[in-house]
């Protein structure tokens, strides 16, 4: 397809080094990587990634998400994901375009679009899937990377384009799914505000029955959707960021095991050790250096 070898060139002409790359329009990153990579765990947050030429793993719960220039990934709440890149090469790197969510702006597209009541008790959906990359969604892509050629020209463009964007998703395939994430009312929206106080007290006790009272749900409720919009409970989704921050927090600030442990939440330092272990599959320490060295030779580059 034509439309995909374009976006391919513009991606390469624009991000000419390998990693992730922050364009100068807002919420908009092109990505390359002129190699495999290792999985590497971390938490995304809503995006649409389209990749132009290559191919991506993402793991979450234990399911396994592939996808190429033929599928899309949407990402819409923040979620602890494993994912590397399963084909690339020097000579025809893996490249993609990300475009970070605008909830606000769905929001106000899905109020402008003609009225689709969602079905009453009808259960969240999974916040990460995959969709057809179609001619319509790839040609506006190809106009905001084109954009890039004419600086002068993003302050007025970007936001009519990103605009008719966010319009191709909740107007494709998965429509019910993103108006659902759109629309501030429903189980999603709940959930969401689950997320955003496990993310903002991810380092204090969790009281799921407190958590639940926070956003208006019954606990097994909130167990039950929970799990179907993130593939795991609020236990173990408060941890994954807390072992991820702590991981974070040792490469970033050279800081040592307990005290990235005791600052992320744990009071006992072995059980710290014991649970990153299990998590990432090394003791804190061997695994910091191991990235340490990992990033100094660029092989984690592009793994978004």
């Amino acid at each position: 397809m034509q439309a995909i070898r374009d976006l391919a060139t513009q991606i390469a002409q624009h991000a000419p080094g390998d990693g992730m790359h922050q364009s100068p329009i807002p919420g908009v990153w092109l990505i390359r990587s002129g190699q495999t990579t290792e999985p590497l765990r971390v938490v995304h947050t809503p995006a649409v990634c389209i990749i132009a030429q290559g191919a991506k793993l993402v793991s979450l719960g234990g399911t396994d998400y592939r996808y190429d220039t033929a599928k899309f990934l949407v990402v819409s709440v923040d979620l602890p994901v494993t994912g590397c890149v399963t084909l690339a090469t020097e000579d025809e790197p893996y490249l993609c375009l990300r475009v970070d969510l605008d909830a606000q702006l769905l929001a106000a597209l899905d109020l402008e679009l003609p009225a689709r009541p969602a079905a009453r008790g009808t259960p969240p959906a999974r916040g990460l899937f995959l969709s057809e990359t179609t001619p319509a969604l790839l040609e506006v892509a190809n106009r905001l990377v084109r954009l890039l050629d004419a600086p002068h020209d993003i302050a007025v463009l970007a936001p009519l384009l990103l605009k008719e964007f966010h319009y191709r998703l909740l107007t494709g395939e998965h429509a019910d799914t993103v108006r659902h994430c759109a629309r501030g009312d429903g189980r999603i929206a709940q959930v969401t505000r689950a997320i955003c106080w496990i993310k903002d007290h991810y380092n204090r006790p969790l009281s799921v029955e407190r958590l639940a009272g926070e956003v208006g749900m019954s606990s097994s409720t909130l167990h039950e959707h929970f799990k179907t919009v993130t593939s795991m409970s609020p236990l173990q989704y408060q941890k994954q960021l807390r072992l991820q921050e702590a991981r974070r927090l040792m490469l970033a600030g050279s800081i040592d095991a307990a005290r990235a442990g005791h600052a992320v939440g744990y009071e006992s330092s072995s059980q710290f050790s014991r649970e990153y272990a299990r998590f990432f599959g090394l003791s804190p320490g061997r695994d910091a250096t191991r990235l340490r060295q990992s990033l100094q030779a660029g092989g984690l580059q592009g793994m978004r």
